[in-house]
């Protein structure tokens, strides 16, 4: 039995038994999605998931499995083909603009794909809401929300603070921030159990660095015996948590009350510098790379801005369900290092 502080496994459902619970996910093919898919799968869910594949990749799913239906399409396009019947016992919303460089590079589609596909699934879980049985919904967010930060840790009704419009990268923060405002309204309106988790940089299996992720980045350099890429001093610190304990935490908080109608930080608490980490990564690999160092305005625009912290304060999310992170991130490095060398096209059937 779980008592007020106890974990439910993530292998059960609301209901108990999650055999045959009907679940969706948006972003499913995604880093963070197809590691939830896995465990969603393995507990016995029919899971439908929807991905245009602009950021995902169809070979991060199973080539068939009898309990999964893939949808190609945007979300509110295929949440548009779904029959009145189509409902719903939990939806996961990871589908979303990934990376500062992606936001960089296409403001405009960042934006648009943060805030309308966010809106489009939220007034579905609205529309096709049963009084007597709502579908708990996660909507994903970031600690991009914070901005620039007023304090560190970074609590969850902390101030936020952005840099002026000029800048893009404040933009995703931004559109980040209006998808929590739009869920909590509709939690409070509707009475959708909905519950929210702000991502702090999550990494492993399956990431690409090809988005502006410093470790998938880090890694296959090293792998290759090239010079690691470190923006700025390098004395900036991050914490890194791996996906697989991010994934497994996810139907947990959609199973618990309390998480519902919240916002939660969601990763480590443990912070290393991006300098120390590009050392971990050489270490690590056995790679005789060494690190070149440049400005942030060469990698990205004029004018951007990085914070020097990012730690999140992870009391919150403790209190409700527990959470620990269980992976340390030297473990980490070395399966995010077999799964690209995994991928490389030389390996390839």
């Amino acid at each position: 039995m779980t008592g007020p502080h106890q974990t439910t496994s993530p292998m059960s459902g609301r209901h108990g038994s999650a055999m045959n619970q009907r679940t969706l996910v948006t972003g499913g093919a995604g880093f963070i999605g197809s590691h939830l898919v896995d465990l969603l799968l393995q507990r016995g869910d029919r899971v439908t998931v929807v991905d245009d594949l602009s950021t995902g990749n169809r070979s991060n799913l199973p080539d068939a499995h009898p309990n999964l239906r893939f949808i190609e399409a945007s979300v509110d396009a295929a949440l548009k083909s779904f029959g009145p019947g189509e409902v719903f016992d939990e939806v996961y919303h990871l589908a979303a603009a990934v990376g500062v460089q992606l936001v960089i590079n296409e403001p405009i589609r960042s934006i648009h794909t943060n805030i309308e596909q966010t809106a489009a699934l939220l007034r579905f879980v609205a529309d096709r809401a049963a009084p007597e049985h709502p579908a708990a919904t996660f909507i994903a967010s970031s600690s991009e929300v914070y901005g620039k930060g007023v304090k560190a840790p970074f609590a969850e009704d902390d101030d936020v603070l952005y840099g002026p419009t000029t800048i893009g990268r404040w933009s995703y923060a931004c559109s980040k921030a209006i998808d929590e405002y739009l869920a909590l309204a509709y939690h409070a309106r509707h009475a959708c159990p909905i519950t929210i988790a702000r991502f702090f940089n999550t990494v492993g299996p399956r990431q690409v660095g090809e988005y502006g992720m410093v470790l998938p980045r880090f890694v296959r350099d090293a792998l290759l015996g090239e010079d690691l890429t470190v923006f700025g001093d390098g004395e900036q610190t991050r914490c890194f948590c791996d996906v697989r304990d991010v994934a497994r935490t996810l139907p947990v908080m959609v199973s618990e009350s309390r998480c519902r109608g919240r916002v939660f930080n969601l990763g480590s608490d443990q912070p290393i510098s991006i300098s120390a980490l590009a050392d971990l990564v050489i270490e690590v690999t056995g790679s005789a790379s060494g690190k070149r160092f440049i400005p942030y305005e060469s990698a990205y625009e004029s004018g951007f801005e990085d914070l020097m912290q990012r730690q999140p304060d992870l009391s919150r999310i403790r209190d409700a369900i527990e959470f620990q992170p269980r992976i340390p991130l030297a473990e980490t490095i070395l399966d995010l290092a077999a799964h690209i060398r995994d991928a490389a096209p030389g390996n390839q059937p």
